[in-house]
């Protein structure tokens, strides 16, 4: 098995722990992982993307042409990367930020309201995590666990605090996936 993810948005959103947190849990598992970040040079409101390669086998390049899934978390970043899916990958949006897009008949797309999910759960921010317990659920590469295990080595100690709230919006996510 193996997925080639980008996931896409603003910086500020949590672009890069996303990807940290699958390329942790995809190494808890014993997968070959890569992890490939890319950013302008705003922190904070430019452009963010990371591009990620879980897999069973050795992973050739980091780079993505055509991802198997993709998490956007803003409209210019879905604009950016739409086009570029794999056909029959998965494309994972925040309806609440995206909205009005021609839609493609050759991918499967899935809404989901992570904002309004996360501001449920008590923090906006985490509507990307919302996205990844959806990416999980949807695709199999990870388990729930390991994905909760990666979190304690990405937020370190100084930011435990952020892990049951981080926890809920990746179940969240899940629960989207399975109504």
């Amino acid at each position: 098995m193996k997925e080639e993810i980008i996931i896409a948005g603003f910086g500020g959103q949590g672009v890069m722990s996303m990807g940290q947190f699958l390329t942790y849990a995809g190494l808890k598992e014993g997968k070959e992982v890569t992890w490939f970040p890319s950013y302008g040079p705003e922190q904070r409101g430019g452009t963010a993307n990371v591009s990620v390669v879980i897999s069973d086998q050795p992973v050739d390049s980091p780079v993505i042409d055509e991802p198997t899934a993709f998490l956007a978390l803003n409209k210019p970043s879905f604009n950016k990367f739409y086009s570029h899916v794999k056909e029959s990958g998965n494309i994972f949006i925040n309806s609440d930020l995206i909205t009005n897009y021609a839609k493609r008949n050759d991918v499967v797309i899935h809404e989901i309201t992570a904002t309004q999910i996360a501001q449920h759960i008590g923090n906006e921010r985490i509507a990307g995590m919302v996205l990844l317990g959806a990416f999980i659920e949807k695709t199999g590469i990870l388990s729930k666990e390991s994905l909760y295990s990666a979190l304690k080595d990405v937020l370190g100690e100084s930011k435990k605090h952020l892990i049951p709230m981080n926890k809920k919006a990746i179940l969240e996510g899940i629960h989207v996936m399975q109504d």
